[in-house]
Parts: structure tokens; sequence; C-alpha cells
């Protein structure tokens, strides 16, 4: 049975227990499968990426039809850090909630709405306005060239610069490092496993550390960091408390010495060596 996320940010537990560890957040608007109807309060699902946790059901949206129409028809998602979502197309609008980056809403058609605001459909059916320069239609990987997926996901994964660091999270209120590499690449259209670890079933695939390019993934022992060029990469660090930018050469200002020395993996997306 698919449900849809109606919180702003519903979280994923290892137990279904609000006191156990928070292992995920799934954001709204995305779509889950049930598993199990743990009782009255939790249930235990797989979220689009096969990752499965504990969740409250009152964060969610327990309407078998309507969740699998919502999953099936593209929604836009919102690409602003944090996103009111307003009764009416004016700044000085009562807020009907708030979104973060990555939540997925749908966007309906209003005549005389003023170019720069769009309506926008809540799960709840409620119609309310968000800014149009906020909203992206689901991009899809294969409509660009490699060299502007790679761009694309290093920009995207920069837009988290300082985002405090939070075990399980997922979004500009605190997100850990598969958590930052995940949603780069989600928000460029393509699912990579939701851990620091490369997993058969998704894209990525291991390359010849040399051979690494930017927006590629690098793996340590229990992190992940995406490869920005020039031996630059970009991670969410629990040693950091944010996400933040290091080097993986040595004489460089940025250099981090444990994690430089540890590099066990990458991971690309386009498998095929560069020509040199």
């Amino acid at each position: 049975m698919k449900s849809i996320v109606t919180a702003m940010i519903a979280n994923l537990h290892a137990k279904p227990d609000e006191t156990s560890e928070l292992i995920d957040e799934v954001l709204y608007g995305m779509t889950v499968d049930i598993l199990t109807d743990c009782h009255e309060d939790w249930v235990y699902v797989q979220t689009a990426y096969r990752y499965k946790g504990y969740c409250q059901k009152a964060d969610l949206l327990l309407d078998e039809e309507t969740a699998a129409k919502w999953h099936s028809e593209a929604q836009p998602i919102i690409i602003q850090s944090f996103a009111d979502v307003l009764q009416q197309p004016r700044i000085q609008s009562t807020k009907l909630m708030t979104l973060v980056k990555g939540s997925s809403i749908g966007v309906v058609t209003q005549e005389d709405v003023p170019e720069e605001w769009s309506a926008i459909q809540l799960v709840s059916g409620k119609i309310g306005y968000v800014r149009t320069k906020w909203l992206q239609e689901k991009p899809s990987q294969t409509q660009i060239t490699e060299h502007s997926f790679r761009e694309n996901v290093v920009q995207t994964a920069l837009s988290y610069l300082a985002t405090p660091y939070r075990w399980g999270g997922k979004s500009p209120l605190g997100i850990d490092c598969s958590g930052l590499c995940s949603m780069a690449y989600m928000l460029n259209g393509v699912t990579i496993f939701r851990d620091a670890k490369m997993v058969e079933g998704f894209p990525i695939v291991k390359i010849e550390k040399e051979d690494r390019q930017k927006g590629d993934l690098l793996y340590f022992p229990g992190h992940i960091a995406l490869y920005m060029g020039d031996n630059l990469y970009v991670h969410s660090s629990l040693g950091g408390n944010e996400v933040t930018i290091n080097s993986l050469d040595k004489q460089h200002a940025l250099y981090r010495h444990d994690l430089a020395t540890t590099l066990t993996e990458v991971g690309s997306l386009f498998p095929e060596k560069p020509n040199r």
C-alpha cells in the first residue's frame, strides 16, 4: 500500500519509538510503501529508494488510490532551501505551511496569477502559492549531457554548504553525508543508495580512483563525499559539524589527513574510462 508524506519532514526510525535512532527523513510529497501496520501509531515503510524504517501514521496520508495517483504523476519539486506556501499570491499573505528543498507538490493552472507566482496543490487538495523560481519540474538525467549533469550535481551539493550535520538528516535543516549525496543526485533526476556504500541495483558503479571526475562519489569507511574536481570534495562532516569542502591534496589548506588516507572506493554514474 502506497502512502504520501504530509509532514514537512517525516522521520524514519530504527524502531517504532520516537526515542529510537533516526535513520532517514522523507520529505513532503514523497511516497512510501507500507510494509507492515505495526499498531495505531506506527507503520513500517519502504521508500522509493528501498530504504526501510518506522514512520508515524500522523505524518502520512494513508490512502492507496490518492497515493498511487500522486506517485504516477510527474510532480514539481521545491528547489529553494525553504519555501512558504501562502494562501494568496502575495508576500503579505498567510502561510499554509513551509516546505524544504526536495519536497514534491502539484502545480495547477489558474488565470490572473502574477507571473512570479505559481499555484500549487498540496496533498490535502488545498491550493496555495509559491514563488515560481522556487519550483522545478522533476529532472531527467537522460535529457542533458554528462558534462552538464556533473556540473549540476556539484552545484546542487554546494547549495547545502554550512547546513548543520544531522544524523539521518536530508534537508537544509540538517543533513548527513549520504543524505547530502543522495539529495544532490535526486534533485538532478538520479536515485542512488542512501548509505555510504555502493549497492547492486543502483546506478553507481566502482571505477578506478585515478579516473574520478567532478560529480563522482568518494567512499571512506562509514562516510561518503561528492568529488568537485581538482582534488576537492564537498561533504557533510560529523567531525566538522556541517556541510563543508575539503581536499585530498596534502599541500592544500583544506586537506584532511583522516579522510585523504582512508579513501577506499570511487563510484560513478558514468563508468566509461575517461580519455587521457
